[in-house]
């Protein structure tokens, strides 16, 4: 009996031994499993604002002579953009400067400092916007810290004290702030995110342009780091404060202090001053804030092309001319601007 039960319980012990094998096979690759694609959707959830969604590069610059991500501080010479407000999407107008300024310098870095993004954060949020400007390696989007930008400068006890109150033009007048200052700390180019730039503006040093008669404008600066003109902006900008007073810290601003400056009281159109330029109103302002509506106008190419010949970059006063609505595949004075000068940004306006 024994003989013939031993085969038996041999063939039980080694049949339970198969299914339990096979019951901690199926097991394990269950565990696997769940643990992969786990792992798999949390490296894709920390990835989420560095992998913007995908636009096709077309036309790209040549690459800068800076490196990017993780570079040195901003040196003289390059390109700013500044956003002030807590927006992390730029505006098509916002993209246009940038990638219009983009190539026309493409040897030069161009900067797009925005207070909405998160300091020490290298990724940036997901949209059409960011990849875009991905294609262009001689763009570099930074948060914009304020504080650490007035430190060292007059402005400094003007921005804390500025936190406490509320005014009503408020994010112009940081604006101004932040200009002068970056001209004064760095030197380079300044504009404001509503030009849209024909030409390289690299040749121009130490200069500004003319608004009007009598006013200047600061949309475009250009200035060699600590220069002194700067220096007594800064200063005026705190001692005449008033923020309740709309362009007093702006355009008002320049005008007085560059008044001061050259010991006039009238300034020319165009005029050089103890190493100041000012720039023909048709260098930057071709078209005048009140006949704003003639950017939505249609023109010939041929009356656009003489009406653009001496001039550096169209500012579009997008504080008037934001809420008006543009065909874009009209031969409307700023659609012509948008194709010629910013061909990725006028391609996904059309498809959208």
């Amino acid at each position: 009996r024994m003989s013939t039960c031993l085969p038996k319980l041999t063939t039980v012990l080694l049949s339970h031994r198969l299914g339990a094998l096979f019951i901690l096979t199926i097991s394990f690759v269950f565990f696997a499993s769940v643990m992969f694609y786990w792992r798999t959707g949390e490296d894709a959830e920390g990835q989420l604002y560095s992998s913007p969604a995908e636009i096709r590069c077309a036309h790209s610059v040549p690459s800068p002579p800076h490196p990017t991500a993780g570079g040195p501080p901003p040196s003289p010479g390059d390109v700013f953009f500044v956003e002030t407000s807590e927006r992390t999407n730029p505006s098509y107008l916002f993209m246009c400067s940038v990638e219009s300024a983009a190539r026309t310098h493409p040897e030069t870095r161009v900067v797009v400092l925005m207070k909405g993004l998160a300091s020490g954060n290298a990724s940036l949020p997901n949209n059409w916007a960011f990849s875009l400007l991905s294609c262009f390696p001689n763009v570099e989007v930074r948060p914009l810290d304020l504080t650490e930008l007035f430190s060292g400068t007059p402005l400094a006890k003007w921005y804390l004290q500025a936190q406490q109150r509320w005014e009503p033009y408020f994010l112009p007048v940081l604006s101004d702030a932040c200009r002068i200052t970056i001209m004064w700390k760095f030197g380079g180019i300044y504009l404001d995110t509503d030009f849209i730039v024909l030409k390289n503006l690299k040749n121009l040093t130490n200069a500004l342009g003319m608004q009007s008669q009598d006013v200047l404008n600061g949309a475009f600066l250009s200035f060699e780091p600590k220069h002194e003109f700067m220096q007594l902006c800064m200063q005026d900008f705190v001692d005449n404060y008033n923020g309740w007073i709309w362009a007093h810290q702006g355009p008002e601003l320049l005008t007085r202090v560059f008044k001061r400056w050259c010991s006039t009281s009238k300034i020319q159109n165009p005029m050089s001053c103890k190493g100041m330029n000012v720039l023909s109103t048709e260098a930057f302002y071709p078209i005048r804030w009140e006949d704003w509506k003639k950017l939505f106008e249609a023109i010939s190419s041929s009356e656009l092309h003489r009406l653009l010949k001496n001039t550096y970059a169209v500012h579009v006063w997008n504080k008037l001319s934001h809420g008006t609505k543009l065909d874009i595949t009209s031969q409307a004075f700023l659609a012509q601007l948008y194709s010629q000068f910013c061909p990725a940004t006028y391609t996904k306006m059309n498809k959208d």
